[in-house]
């Protein structure tokens, strides 16, 4: 079954609302001390609501309305607006992402950048498209000939080990890449899908960051793992949607380099 007759259409207006929000609301803190605006809410309604009109004995895991769970295979994962902070402050660097798990396991994906009228998709074994035309990670094998995205959070709430750790594999992989970046949203991933970045890292997301995010990156040709080259289990979404998963994503060749890089002793 093709999911791209849903998936296009719902981004499509999705990223009009979200445009329409942009530079126009006002951004509160909830108790994670995330950010939250209007827009989220809105663009969350109407993705909910197209899931329920087209899927409606499918469940949902929505990042501000939580879980519906209607006790199917299937589970659609929404994040309204990703990178809530950059859009709360006129930043246009957010996305819109809209995956799908079948018992676990991620199976198809949209995501939209509405700033950049760019519109992702992915189904497992049919590859990645960026506004229909197919893309691919890059095909760079060496670490020092590519571009890292490393993510980073707010450091709230993280252990002093999480920080060290951080500071530790941000300085390794800046002196072996040709340079880090760190825009912290949706953004960054999309472009090693379309082989602008080579590697994406982070160890701050929830399940809403990753299950859309990580069917286009394998469909774009990358490994998609937590942030120590393990698989990702997204099983628990039932009963914490708040658990942080960790990833490092990039190419089999710099996968291995990358995963090589930041656990080395020296």
């Amino acid at each position: 079954m093709s999911y791209k007759s849903f998936l296009i259409p719902a981004l499509l207006d999705a990223s009009e609302i979200a445009r329409n929000y942009f530079g126009k609301t006002t951004a509160q803190l909830k108790k994670d001390n995330t950010v939250v605006t209007e827009a989220d809410f809105a663009v969350g309604a109407f993705l909910v609501a197209a899931v329920k009109k087209e899927y409606p004995l499918h469940n949902i895991v929505d990042e501000e309305r939580g879980v519906i769970d209607n006790a199917s295979d299937f589970t659609w994962v929404i994040d309204p607006i990703d990178g809530t902070s950059n859009f709360a402050a006129g930043v246009p660097l957010y996305g819109i992402l809209l995956g799908l798990l079948y018992k676990d396991k991620p199976v198809a994906g949209g995501i939209a950048l509405p700033p950049f009228y760019r519109i992702y998709t992915a189904e497992k074994g049919g590859g990645a498209f960026c506004n229909g035309e197919r893309i691919y990670t890059t095909r760079e094998k060496k670490l020092a000939d590519v571009i890292v995205a490393y993510g980073f959070n707010s450091s709230f709430g993280a252990t002093e080990i999480t920080i060290q750790e951080d500071a530790m594999a941000f300085t390794r992989l800046k002196y072996k890449s040709r340079g880090i970046r760190m825009t912290m949203n949706i953004f960054d991933p999309m472009m090693v899908a379309e082989g602008g970045f080579g590697v994406w890292m982070s160890r701050s997301t929830k399940i809403w960051d990753n299950v859309a995010t990580h069917c286009i990156l394998e469909e774009a040709g990358c490994l998609y793992t937590d942030f120590y080259g393990n698989p990702i289990d997204y099983s628990n979404w039932r009963y914490d949607t708040e658990k942080k998963f960790t990833v490092c994503t990039a190419n089999p060749e710099l996968h291995a380099d990358t995963q090589k890089i930041i656990h080395s002793d020296v």
